[in-house]
């Protein structure tokens, strides 16, 4: 089978989100052949480069999201030399996009969907899918998404009767700050990835995001039938609605940007044939935000046991484990809140005098994030003042800030080894990937109610509600106090990891689900051997028969031969030799 990987800011460049979910996916998929299609986001993720591809990798193809040149784009097309019925076409398309998103319909926050009149986005589709075809004629539209025509057209359009209120109080600054973010949005439909040569050839487009990244997946599905599925592990109108507050636009530039977002994720809901999001938090996001729930399949993230497994096996009987020691790790910044941390731990000092706090991670991007781990530092001075055992001895402060591959944490593993209690005090969390990191060494954690932490907590740890220090403290303190208790739940928490969060459930996971979506699509194109002639029977009859029945039988599959599921006919059952190539066939 051949897949069509849709990244935006992450995989296969060396740094950006999701790039180690995607990178253990396609190597654990070895059968399947996979291209890349990657947005980039900055300049400097572009300059890091790549990680080192799998050899099942056939073809990268990447654009930038960031840059203003129109020479950096693959296919972008003329910049105002378009004829005037181009033009004019540019002008009715761009304007009913404009005057849907002006509109605000989408629910630019989340909504119910039987309340969102179907005209809103079956108007939003035909003014996208007007905008793609008019680019794959001309060559692209980057120039024209900020020319002065599309400038005027979102004027116009927050002028007209039925404008949302904010969109009203509108200037031409705003404007022009949306229509460039409108245009990076909208860039990948001045892509070239969209022929017989590119996604028009792939059996499946995999959407590793929503937003700019399922949009090539549309594009795809609309000009080739080629079916869509978008993974969300983090949703990201969400991490739209996060991030605009800390931008410089106004009101009316934020509720324009958010009614686009909203409808561009209601329509990639709509048309992709399997939404996978990687936790209940955020399968309710993706159905308030118009996902059909029959479409709607949870699959967790994958993450490595196996670097965690001595620590893990061991448990609190290691001989490094400190049970007088919370541990926090992670990204430092504000919506981790290590302010009320501290002030938390300020109460556990006065129950348990012993007790230390160690932090370990670096900031994250930014001076902002900067500024905040200067902050928190200075705050932990404050509160605790150096310690020393007698007049002629150095002191000590009981928290620390440390980073990772440091001469007291070398490796990641080791500070959860020396942990007693893992400590998690977000006000914004989404897959809490320290949490379960924890779990997997066996280590009892105490986390505040955000995101997904219920979920993956399961009942193997202690949750109290967010921005509150006192309840953090008691829960901390009950649980430096019996060590038998850490000791139970986090043998407990490990079991739950094995069996819900690795690297192999995943993988097992999206093998049946290609594999399902495939086996009801129809055979678009002919398999061909190396030399240009059709392969007889590559492409099964049954693929087009509605029904379950790409079942593998054999090494591949786990399951032996004459042991297949109840109601499907010996006929349609594949027999997958363990070193069968699935290349060009269609299951």
């Amino acid at each position: 089978m051949r897949i069509g990987l849709l990244t935006e800011g992450g995989y296969p460049y060396v740094s950006g989100e999701a790039r180690l979910w995607c990178d253990r996916l396609v190597r654990g998929l070895g059968r399947h052949e996979f291209d890349i299609y990657a947005l980039s986001r900055s300049r400097r993720q572009e300059e890091q480069g790549w990680i080192a591809l799998p050899p099942q990798v056939s073809r990268v193809r990447t654009a930038p999201l960031w840059t203003v040149d129109d020479g950096a784009l693959s296919g972008a097309g003329p910049r105002g030399g378009h004829g005037r019925r181009a033009r004019r076409r540019f002008t009715e398309c761009f304007g009913e996009l404009a005057a849907v998103i002006c509109r605000g319909d989408s629910g630019g926050a989340p909504t119910d969907p039987d309340r969102r009149p179907q005209d809103v986005a079956d108007r939003f589709g035909n003014a996208l899918y007007g905008l793609a075809e008019l680019a794959r004629d001309e060559g692209g539209l980057a120039g024209a998404l900020r020319s002065e025509s599309a400038v005027r057209a979102l004027e116009s359009a927050c002028r007209a009767p039925g404008a949302l209120r904010a969109a009203r109080t509108v200037r031409v600054p705003d404007l022009l700050a949306v229509a460039g973010l409108l245009e990076r949005a909208l860039r990948p439909l001045s892509l070239d990835w969209y022929g017989d040569d590119g996604l028009g050839a792939v059996d499946l487009c995999h959407a590793t995001s929503g937003g700019p990244a399922a949009l090539p997946g549309l594009l795809a599905r609309h000009f080739a039938g080629v079916p869509l599925l978008v993974t969300e592990y983090g949703v990201q109108l969400r991490a739209h609605y996060l991030a605009a507050g800390d931008t410089d636009l106004s009101a009316p530039a934020r509720a324009l940007l958010a009614s686009f977002h909203g409808l561009l994720a209601a329509e990639v809901y709509d048309k992709a044939t399997l939404i996978t999001p990687g936790n209940t938090h955020a399968r309710r996001w993706q159905e308030r935000c118009g996902a059909d729930r029959a479409k709607l399949r949870t699959v967790h993230p994958g993450m490595e046991a196996d670097r965690f497994a001595e620590v893990g096996e061991g448990g609190y009987d290691d001989s490094a484990a400190d049970l007088s020691t919370l541990l926090w790790v992670g990204r430092i910044e504000p919506t981790k809140d290590l302010i009320s941390l501290l002030h938390a731990f300020a109460e556990v000092r006065k129950e348990e005098p012993d007790a230390r706090l160690r932090i370990v991670g670096a900031p994250a991007e930014g001076p902002e994030a900067a500024a905040y781990l200067a902050h928190c530092r200075a705050l932990a001075a404050q509160l605790f003042p150096d310690e020393a055992d007698g007049a002629h001895a150095v002191g000590d402060n009981p928290v620390s800030f440390e980073e990772i591959g440091g001469p007291e944490t070398p490796e990641l593993v080791d500070a959860y080894a020396g942990a007693g209690v893992v400590v998690l005090s977000s006000v914004v969390e989404g897959f809490p990937i320290s949490l379960v990191e924890a779990m997997f060494c066996g280590r009892a954690t105490v986390s505040t109610d955000v995101g997904a932490v219920v979920e993956v907590i399961g009942g193997t740890g202690l949750v109290v509600p967010p921005r509150n220090p006192r309840a953090l403290a008691e829960a901390c303190v009950a649980l430096l106090r019996d060590p038998e208790r850490c000791a139970r739940l986090g043998a407990a928490a490990r079991a739950r990891a094995l069996e819900l969060f690795t690297v192999e459930q995943n993988v097992a996971a999206f093998r049946g689900i290609y594999l399902e979506i495939v086996s009801h699509c129809p055979v678009r194109r002919e398999a061909l051997d190396a030399s240009g002639e059709p392969v007889p029977f590559a492409n099964p009859a049954e693929a087009s028969v509605p029904g379950r029945w790409a079942v593998a039988v054999g090494p591949a599959s786990g399951m032996e031969p004459g042991n297949e599921s109840a109601g499907v006919p010996s006929w349609a059952v594949d027999r997958v030799p363990a070193d069968a190539e699935l290349k060009g066939a269609a299951v």
